[in-house]
């Protein structure tokens, strides 16, 4: 395994961690639409308990891709992270306020009632989406940062990386193709939302109101989508000299990225079937209830081979638009060969971690959940 090899390697594990918290992100979908699916009290206890299953899925794997990205590439963990702050903190918010809402809603001594809980959980359903999205389009956008090595030797200087401007983050939001993928995730969000609550809440009335609400989902997210997508693969992209690491613009980057990773394409092809034949099938079918598994196949995807589009193939995952040579590519952030080397081997356990996350998955969904279970005491929240 070379440096080379092992840089690549981890970029692509970092990309699948992105990829697999996008598909889990169905949790904050179902969770934006607790007032407009669930037409009574049973009803929204149900999607509520169904979500409430999965949510330290979501929130485990938001970590642990952040952790990665600490790990295997911590200049860009620095500079984004520290840089970008309260675009970061306000994600993270959003999520630590999910997590007190799910445990407090029902709790005794809660003088707020449970629908204030229930609002703090939609909250984070069109907010965390929305903006995880927005910080993902800067890999393709750009943000504005500069990065400058040589200040570690100077005594005056504390980080290597700093933000440009007094926004620490949130100019992210001023760049409308940024909010066009921002509000395309959130889109993407409910879709797998309303496949996950069809597959997993045995509730026929529910179920025909999500087949509606899917569609309705589907179709602004496929414009919005498609409109960034196009714009991305036409316009001017990222690019950097692999020996001198000189970053510069070429014209259409991400287009060639696509052509010359022919297998990319073909999986990010793969990826858009699978979730089209996901959306078609149970919008059309009120028997098929299953259509999250290749929908959320489908997503992870398409997610990893944009993730991988914009790392690979001497491309500039975090560019610069304050100085395009303060950009950030897989050669010039990654930790130590040392660092990489070790953490490889590591990895090697994932599959039996997976192979966990699998057996608990199915032990939780065993049975579906129904309104029987809601009026007993069984329900969790």
């Amino acid at each position: 395994m070379t440096y080379e090899f092992m840089q690549q390697y981890w970029w692509f594990l970092v990309s699948l961690l992105g990829a697999l918290l996008v598909f889990l992100m169905f949790v904050q979908g179902a969770n934006s639409m607790i007032f407009s699916l669930g037409s009574d009290e049973t009803e929204r206890k149900m999607l509520i308990n169904s979500t409430g299953r999965k949510w330290e899925f979501t929130f485990t794997t938001l970590v642990t891709f952040g952790g990665a990205f600490f790990a295997s590439f911590p200049l860009f963990y620095s500079t984004s992270f520290g840089g970008a702050y309260w675009l970061w903190m306000i994600i993270l918010f959003s999520f630590v306020l999910q997590a007190v809402s799910y445990e407090f809603q029902n709790k005794l001594g809660n003088i707020f009632g449970p629908r204030l809980f229930q609002w703090f959980l939609i909250f984070n359903g069109i907010l965390g989406p929305l903006l995880l999205g927005g910080a993902v389009a800067t890999f393709f956008n750009g943000s504005n940062f500069i990065v400058d090595k040589a200040s570690i030797i100077d005594s005056t200087q504390l980080v290597i990386s700093r933000w440009a401007n007094e926004s620490n983050g949130l100019d992210a939001l001023l760049d409308p193709w940024n909010l066009v993928f921002g509000v395309a995730v959130f889109f993407l969000a409910r879709m797998l939302g309303v496949l996950y609550i069809i597959n997993n809440v045995a509730d026929d009335p529910l179920r025909a109101r999500g087949r509606k609400a899917l569609l309705g989902a589907t179709v602004p997210f496929l414009i919005l989508f498609l409109a960034f997508l196009v714009r991305t693969l036409v316009k001017d992209g990222y690019a950097y000299d692999p020996a001198t690491g000189v970053v510069f613009m070429e014209p259409m980057k991400y287009l060639h990225n696509l052509l010359d990773m022919w297998y990319v394409l073909i999986v990010l092809l793969i990826g858009v079937v699978l979730l089209l034949y996901a959306v078609v099938n149970t919008v059309t079918k009120e028997d098929y209830v299953k259509g999250i598994w290749p929908g959320g196949i489908g997503v992870v995807l398409v997610v990893l081979c944009l993730l991988l589009c914009a790392g690979w193939n001497n491309t500039a995952y975090y560019p610069s638009n304050a100085d395009l040579a303060s950009s950030l590519t897989i050669a010039n952030s990654c930790s130590s060969e040392f660092t990489l080397r070790t953490m490889t081997y590591v990895s090697f356990i994932i599959p039996f971690v997976l192979a966990y996350i699998i057996y608990a998955w199915w032990s939780i969904d065993k049975k579906k959940i129904d309104r029987e279970e809601m009026a007993g005491e069984d329900h969790v929240y």
